[in-house]
């Protein structure tokens, strides 16, 4: 039996949600909605970013449907929109920026990045893709500061994650509800994967 608490290796992460997506493969699988929090929760932790969130694109918007952030971290709340065309989430989805940034100072002024609040040093994004072909929104992960280790193996772990991100989804529009993201506080719970 494996627990999510125990310590691995980051590689270990892309095992352990592999493991999830068979488990769940019904998406009908109560465990998800329990799953898929931690998981983001432990997959911002190993990659050592500060910030993993679950966006949404609704009318021209994108909206935070998850957060999960470091202490410390920019001040990004679950609800929080703001207009998707001015966003990293849409040009990660068009093409107009690669999905693995490891300094977003350092890209070209010709990507014409949209001004943020906060600096935004390493960035990977990945969509969410439903089983119906539609794109959700995204699933993105970022520091404030630059990251070179980052490598096409956490952005492969990442696409992983949106893909169970997706089954949660789509469990709940099958349940006419909206997903719940709700994460209670890691040190207190143990999630096991039966």
């Amino acid at each position: 039996m494996s627990n999510f608490r125990d310590s691995f290796r980051p590689d270990e992460l892309l095992v352990q949600v592999s493991e999830l997506l068979v488990a769940t493969a019904d998406s009908a699988d109560a465990e998800i909605d329990k799953a898929v929090p931690e998981v983001l929760h432990q997959l911002r932790e190993k990659m050592k970013m500060d910030v993993v969130f679950v966006s949404e694109f609704v009318d021209g918007q994108r909206v935070f449907r998850f957060v999960d952030r470091s202490t410390g971290a920019p001040s990004l709340g679950a609800g929080d929109s703001a207009p998707l065309e001015t966003s990293y989430c849409q040009r990660v989805v068009d093409g107009r920026l690669p999905g693995l940034v490891h300094d977003a100072a350092s890209l070209p002024a010709s990507m014409a990045l949209p001004k943020t609040d906060f600096r935004v040093g390493a960035h990977l994004s990945t969509p969410i893709v439903l089983p119906d072909g539609n794109t959700y929104g995204t699933l993105c992960c970022f520091s404030t500061a630059p990251n070179t280790s980052l490598r096409q193996r956490d952005l492969d772990t990442l696409r992983l994650c949106a893909q169970l991100v997706a089954r949660k989804v789509n469990a709940a529009v099958q349940l006419k509800k909206a997903p719940d993201w709700t994460l209670e506080p890691i040190k207190d719970k143990t999630w096991q994967l039966k």
